[in-house]
Order: C-alpha cells, then sequence, then structure tokens
C-alpha cells in the first residue's frame, strides 16, 4: 500500500497549474497520475447504472409515500363520492386514483426535502483529480496540500491504496474522501488571484 495525496481541481486549467507546481518542487512525473471524475451517481457501478442501489438524502421517501398514498386515497374516495352523481361509481375510483397517486409524490418529495443531504466531504464532485504518491516522492504531506490549495483545489485528500505503473491503480471515485485540506469550493481560485477575475 501506498500513501497518496490528491488535489481536486473545478477545471483542467488549475489542475495543469498544480502539475507545473508539482514539477518545480522536485516531483517525478512517473509518480503522478491524473483524473477525470464523473459527478456523483455517474460512474456505473450497479447493474443498471449508478453508483448506490438508493440514492443519499432518500432514505425514509417510501414511508413518506405510502402515507401520503393512504392519505390521498381518502381524500380522494370523498371527492369521488361527492361527485357521483354526476360522473357515476367511475368517478369515485379516478377520485380514489388520483388522489393516492398525487398525495403519495408529495409525501414522497417531502421526505426527501427533509433528509439530510451529503455534502462534498461524502462525494467527490465532477472535477480533475491530481494524484502524488507520497511514498516515491521528497517532498512531505505538508508540502503537497499547499501546492494543490494554492493551484486552486477545492480539496485535498489523503488514501491509502495500490499504486502501480505510475497510477493510482485502485483509484474509486465512489469512496468518501479523507479530506486534509482544500479551499473553499465557492471562492477557489489560486492564492493571489483577484476573487473578481472572470473565468
Amino acid at each position: 500500500m501506498s500513501t497518496i495525496i490528491a488535489g481536486g481541481f473545478e477545471n483542467i486549467e488549475y489542475g495543469n497549474r498544480a502539475l507545473q507546481r508539482l514539477s518545480e518542487a522536485g516531483v517525478d512525473r512517473e509518480h503522478i497520475c491524473t483524473y477525470r471524475v464523473n459527478p456523483p451517481g455517474m460512474h456505473d457501478r450497479t447493474a443498471v447504472g449508478g453508483d448506490r442501489h438508493s440514492s443519499p438524502g432518500t432514505k425514509h421517501e417510501g414511508g413518506n409515500a405510502a402515507k401520503g398514498a393512504a392519505v390521498g386515497a381518502a381524500v380522494g374516495l370523498a371527492a369521488g363520492a361527492v361527485m357521483t352523481p354526476f360522473l357515476g361509481p367511475a368517478g369515485v375510483a379516478a377520485g380514489v386514483g388520483v388522489g393516492a397517486y398525487t398525495a403519495s409524490l408529495v409525501g414522497g418529495l417531502k421526505g426527501t426535502n427533509d433528509e439530510p443531504q451529503p455534502g462534498h466531504e461524502d462525494f467527490r464532485p465532477a472535477e480533475m483529480l491530481v494524484a502524488v504518491n507520497l511514498d516515491a516522492v521528497g517532498v512531505d504531506e505538508g508540502t503537497l496540500t499547499r501546492i494543490f490549495e494554492e493551484s486552486g483545489a477545492w480539496q485535498v485528500e489523503r488514501a491509502e491504496g495500490q499504486w502501480a505503473d505510475g497510477v493510482w491503480a485502485d483509484f474509486d471515485p465512489a469512496t468518501r474522501p479523507n479530506l486534509i485540506g482544500g479551499r473553499d469550493r465557492f471562492d477557489n481560485r489560486p492564492a493571489g488571484e483577484n476573487s473578481g477575475a472572470q473565468r
């Protein structure tokens, strides 16, 4: 196993800046690899696509949808009963169906909104990832972290992984990163860059 320090960058310009800074610090290119990380949920880890069998933040949506369906069916039954003289028995059935469907949808969505949502510490965003095999270079962890942050990395992580043939061989974009640094993701410009600059 190797200790790996990696920086995630919003765009290739910042990632290339980090590569240049690493070279200037004496880090050999054979101990660096880069990845283009897809957005969370788009890593095709399951048979039907996606990363997980259920989406984070939707743990209780099934129960909320069922409760909503029951309430909606009751409301629809009452509304259908009122409309029976005009629509007949079919109106009652339609009222129950529409009420149950609408209320289950609203209940499920409400449950999703109430669930705590994962943050960037749980999932890697879409980014350019630059990884360095710390064990093979003559630069310490603090220096690598500083180079990444000053180059514009919005997150810097430390991992234990397999490094083989010049790449982080067992990198898994769906795993939770072990963050050790990074810049504010809403102000991720490299140090010294004008905050009003347009990109």
